[in-house]
């Protein structure tokens, strides 16, 4: 399932802090900014309505770290979630299954920015496209989507990421302030 949260900013930080883990808290208090915190409280947030939803767990997860950095739930490996903020959106996706999810809004972005990550059959469809940024974000959140799925994250070769699609399963939404996507594997 998808939860989302684009209102972020209507979120109470001192309320939030209340209701997640102490883990969860004191990430949260490293951001410098009121939005970084308000951030990482609403993906999480995210994820325990979903946990309370679908699995009836009510207490606020802990979590591990797998090599790659990606968050497990600790004593629920059957649970799988992956998650990601821009700007004012919030996005959880939780699945039986591994799932990578990445969301991007509207910013500016460069002609060197879409060489180094597009290959050229992508950077011919973003010329080509009506709306090139949004034909941009939804390459891009699919190709952070998959790399989140697989654990790799954010890597060198970003042109090769979508290469292989039978790989993967992609579901992509594209909305008036945000675009997403949530890979999972066939």
């Amino acid at each position: 399932m998808i939860y989302l949260n684009d209102h972020t900013e209507l979120l109470d930080i001192e309320d939030a802090l209340k209701k997640v883990s102490e883990q969860r808290r004191e990430q949260a208090l490293k951001f410098a900014h009121e939005s970084g915190r308000r951030l990482s409280l609403a993906v999480y947030l995210l994820l325990m309505e979903g946990l309370q939803k679908e699995y009836g767990i009510t207490e606020p997860p802990v979590f591990d770290y797998l090599e790659g950095g990606k968050p497990v739930i600790k004593g629920h490996p059957e649970i799988h979630f992956n998650f990601s903020h821009s700007g004012k959106v919030a996005l959880c996706a939780i699945d039986s299954q591994p799932v990578g999810a990445d969301v991007e809004t509207p910013r500016k972005i460069t002609p060197s920015l879409i060489a180094y990550t597009m290959n050229r059959e992508e950077q011919a469809l973003i010329a080509s496209a009506p709306e090139s940024l949004t034909a941009f974000l939804a390459l891009w959140t699919k190709k952070e989507a998959v790399l989140k799925l697989t654990g790799e994250g954010i890597r060198s070769d970003l042109k090769t990421v979508l290469s292989h699609p039978e790989l993967f399963s992609i579901e992509t939404v594209i909305k008036d302030n945000y675009v997403y996507s949530i890979a999972k594997k066939p």
